[in-house]
């Protein structure tokens, strides 16, 4: 199965300047909102079509159907990419954008259809048959109850009922420009024990992507981990 990675991180941490060091070649980029990269680049970004991010009002029949097609065509996009790496850029708006869209909706069900939509891709992910597919989720962080930053959500039913980083094993929370690997009481960041090198490390995210396959065999050959930060 494929590997599904979550990176976390406030807005302008460095979460999609980690791309920078990928080829375009190694790396597709999904972005859920923006359409271009903070960093000159070749790397391509592709985006969901405008039918359905701004579809014609009068062919509209549910909202609903509407956002699950968003997440069927970025299903298709990982599973039909020939590159072994993807980002999806923003993913939190996945979230924010289809509560606006059912924003004239009664009721709770909707925020049911927001949490399965979003847990269904991970699993969609997970289920892939590809075992050296990895998609980072590059995805705002806010602060929790206990004082640490958490995965961002929106409503009780993800917040209360679907803890959204028990759904990765690989959770690395970005800030000031760098990578945090375990929690050390400022996040809820987890990795596998000996995958990193540091709690601290660049936020680099080519570096993690070799440190990953090297760790789970999926390298043609081992090769440098990220490094620690300086003083670490």
């Amino acid at each position: 199965m494929a590997i599904p990675v979550l990176i976390m991180g406030k807005s302008g941490s460095g979460k999609t300047y980690s791309l920078k060091n990928f080829k375009n070649d190694e790396i597709g980029i999904i972005s859920v909102e923006k359409g271009r990269l903070p960093f000159k680049s070749d790397l391509k970004v592709v985006k969901i079509p405008k039918t359905l991010v701004n579809p014609d009002k009068s062919s509209i029949t549910s909202y609903g159907q509407l956002n699950r097609a968003k997440y069927a065509w970025i299903e298709s996009v990982i599973q039909n990419s020939k590159v072994k790496s993807i980002a999806i850029d923003d993913s939190q708006f996945l979230l924010v954008n289809e509560l606006f869209d059912r924003s004239g909706e009664k009721g709770y069900d909707k925020f049911t259809d927001m949490a399965k939509n979003f847990k269904e891709l991970i699993h969609f992910i997970n289920e892939l048959p590809e075992d050296d597919k990895i998609v980072y989720l590059l995805h705002h962080s806010e602060t929790g109850v206990d004082g640490r930053e958490k995965c961002k959500t929106i409503g009780k039913m993800l917040e209360e009922k679907l803890v959204l980083e028990g759904l990765f094993d690989i959770v690395l929370y970005c800030a000031d420009h760098k990578f945090y690997t375990q929690s050390n009481e400022l996040s809820t960041a987890k990795t596998p024990d000996e995958m990193f090198e540091g709690i601290e490390i660049e936020n680099d995210l080519k570096s993690v992507d070799v440190a990953i396959r090297d760790f789970y065999g999926l390298a043609a050959e081992p090769q440098k981990k990220p490094k620690p930060k300086k003083g670490e």
